[in-house]
């Protein structure tokens, strides 16, 4: 339940953002052609790239589809098979853990200060993606452990739509 809400969460994050960065790119491919280039359209650009990266990651990260040695972890079985997926599943959550650190620690740094285009902007606000996506990638992670751990998806190639349960490819929530 919680799974199918995070996922629907990021995948309208993700669509929004891919949407709203369509939209400033062509918007401002069409001023620039016109003669009458806005100042804030390279700006915006990198920071909704920024957005949708992150949040796309995470929602990689939630279908199985992301960071991980699958290959290796299937071919494994019983205590290796768990030791590989508990290493791998601990440094990819140490690795996002330092990432949402380092990355407040540059909120906090930004403070007070704006946007270079936009002064109306907080450059902290466009920056506040990193902490927010690490965090969004551990939770993700976290969500996806126990099928990571599963058994039944050892030594097995098959997939259920990109990493989803039985259930969410159905439209059931996980008990």
């Amino acid at each position: 339940m919680v799974r199918t809400g995070v996922r629907r969460f990021l995948e309208g994050a993700v669509l929004v953002l891919l949407a709203s960065l369509a939209v400033v790119v062509v918007v401002g491919v069409g001023f620039r052609k016109a003669g009458a280039a806005l100042v804030w359209y390279d700006e915006v650009a990198s920071i909704l790239l920024a957005w949708l990266t992150y949040y796309g990651a995470a929602l990689a990260a939630l279908r199985r589809a992301h960071i991980g040695v699958p290959t290796l972890a299937q071919r494994l079985t019983g205590r290796a098979r768990l030791a590989v997926v508990l290493v791998a599943e601990g440094a990819i959550i140490a690795f996002f853990a330092a990432v949402a650190w380092s990355g407040w620690q540059v909120v906090r740094v930004l403070e007070g200060t704006t946007l270079v285009s936009l002064p109306s902007v907080p450059a902290a606000l466009a920056q506040s993606v990193i902490p927010i996506g690490a965090v969004l990638f551990i939770v993700a992670q976290l969500l996806g452990l126990r099928d990571a751990l599963s058994p039944e998806t050892a030594g097995s190639d098959e997939t259920v739509s990109a990493g989803e349960t039985a259930g969410e490819a159905t439209g059931e929530d996980e008990p």
